[in-house]
């Protein structure tokens, strides 16, 4: 190709008045092929750099994340949450509480405000099931629920022999309020579903705020107040036949009563003290009933649900009254010691606790300010707080429970709509965070060799294409 001669002063060209290959190039292309080598080169030494400082950066970061006993010791985790309307024939759901037995399957209580009866609903068969247990009078307030083992164990007296018997289903309990004469009434399936009722304690206005709880040989516990007196009482048939006790009749107390029984089947009840608007506590785990302030922060104690770990600890969610939020007491450590967990709105109200085999706890509760189902948990080493259901106003009633898999489960009252329901909560296979020293190298090291591989990648395009250009010459 040829070049007419510029006219122009300084003009590089040859004695025929051509111009040279290379200057022609740089008229062309801007730039010589050679120079295009450097300026690739120098990319190319930029692109390393940057490579190494991410590198860096990468290693303060995940060195940061990945140190923390919170990052080691948490599980990656995603919820998957359904929701199943269990009965919506009138107004029912109201005082829900919720139970589920060694084969996994669900059990619920609650009221037909409509009909004004305790109901029962479960998912046993396989699909939900509702039953109309008690319909004499004005019934089902303050229900709670416990489903004994379907195995337990005899004696034998003429044999001197304990034997093991394994039953056709696990008994269902339900302790709940008869409002028309203010007793307190258990209902009992034993191992069929006849279900028998019966008042457990006929004096004076007893059985509001009432608990059920069952030990592993299918006695019966309940917690409740004896509002004639204004004192905690506690019910039960572990010697064989019912006997009914006052635990604390100092000053009003026995209000939003809970109870639980530990792996040795003693009792331990959380209730608000009205006298002195406190959180308190109680327990026979000692021999003897003993009673405890948990929280005298104010007015504070009110909604309280507790639950025993697998190390016999108690674990308390309640109501902060005065500031209305969500609060949680333990004493793993020894003492008792409280944090408020949701301080978002008004919060905290119709709270439940359950513990999962890990030891992690999770409670359900209500927020009064949206009309929403809320849901707290520290599965993952530290507490976080969710909105569950927020259509309509939902999540009146709450109570929790938690299966085999620790999979959680939740009844509550859809108060729009007068029903109750049912959410089940679920994880994936549970990933693991690895420890620090076996995620950091890989990672660090994927990431620069990918940005290496994929800078060497666009040096060695660049360069082809150059050369292409000065070779259509």
């Amino acid at each position: 190709m040829r070049f007419q001669a510029s006219s122009q002063k300084g003009s590089p060209h040859h004695g025929d008045g051509r111009l040279t290959r290379a200057t022609a190039k740089d008229k062309i292309f801007g730039a010589s092929f050679a120079e295009r080598e450097r300026r690739a080169k120098r990319s190319h030494d930029r692109t390393i750099k940057i490579a190494i400082s991410i590198a860096i950066v990468a290693f303060l970061v995940l060195s940061a994340a990945l140190s923390s006993p919170q990052a080691r010791d948490s599980t990656a985790r995603a919820m998957f949450v359904t929701t199943v309307v269990v009965d919506s024939v009138g107004d029912v759901g109201q005082y829900s509480s919720i139970d589920i037995d060694l084969h996994d399957s669900i059990h619920i209580s609650y009221r037909d405000t409509t009909n004004s009866n305790l109901k029962y609903a479960t998912n046993e068969s396989g699909a939900w099931l509702t039953y109309t247990i008690d319909h004499v009078g004005n019934l089902g307030g303050y229900t709670s629920i416990a489903v004994g083992n379907d195995t337990t164990s005899y004696y034998d007296a003429g044999n001197s022999t304990w034997y093991n018997a394994t039953w056709p289903r696990a008994p269902v309990f339900i302790s709940y309020y008869d409002i028309s004469n203010s007793n307190l009434k258990v209902a009992d399936n034993g191992t069929t579903m006849r279900w028998i009722n019966d008042t457990k304690d006929a004096v004076g206005m007893v059985g509001l705020y009432t608990s059920m709880a069952a030990d592993s040989l299918n006695k019966m516990h309940v917690s409740y107040c004896d509002q004639t007196h204004q004192s905690l009482k506690y019910a039960t048939n572990a010697s064989g036949s019912w006997q009914n006790r006052t635990v604390d009749n100092a000053g009003s107390v026995g209000l939003w009563t809970s109870i639980a029984v530990d792996s040795n089947g003693k009792a331990h009840i959380s209730y608000y003290d009205n006298s002195n608007s406190h959180l308190k506590y109680a327990t026979n785990a000692g021999g003897s009933w003993q009673n405890y302030t948990v929280d005298a922060s104010g007015t504070t104690g009110t909604y309280t649900s507790i639950a025993i770990d697998q190390n016999n600890r108690a674990h308390i969610s309640y109501y902060d009254i005065a500031n209305g939020n969500l609060k949680y007491a333990n004493n793993t450590a020894g003492t008792w010691a409280n944090t408020t967990l949701d301080s978002t709105g008004d919060v905290g109200q119709y709270s439940s606790i359950a513990v999962d085999s890990n030891g992690r706890s999770h409670i359900s509760y209500f927020d009064d300010t949206n009309g929403n189902l809320k849901y707290a948990t520290d599965a993952n080493g530290t507490w976080q707080t969710f909105t569950l259901d927020s259509t309509g106003v939902v999540g009146e009633y709450t109570s929790i429970a938690i299966d085999s898999g620790n999979n959680r489960y939740i009844s509550y009252y859809d108060s729009t709509n007068g029903n109750l329901k049912c959410m089940g909560i679920s994880d994936p296979a549970s990933v693991p965070i690895p420890e620090f020293s076996a995620v950091l190298v890989p990672v660090v090291g994927v990431m620069a060799i990918a940005l290496v591989i994929r800078t060497g990648r666009r040096k060695v395009a660049g360069s082809e294409s150059v050369k292409k250009e000065g070779d259509a010459e």
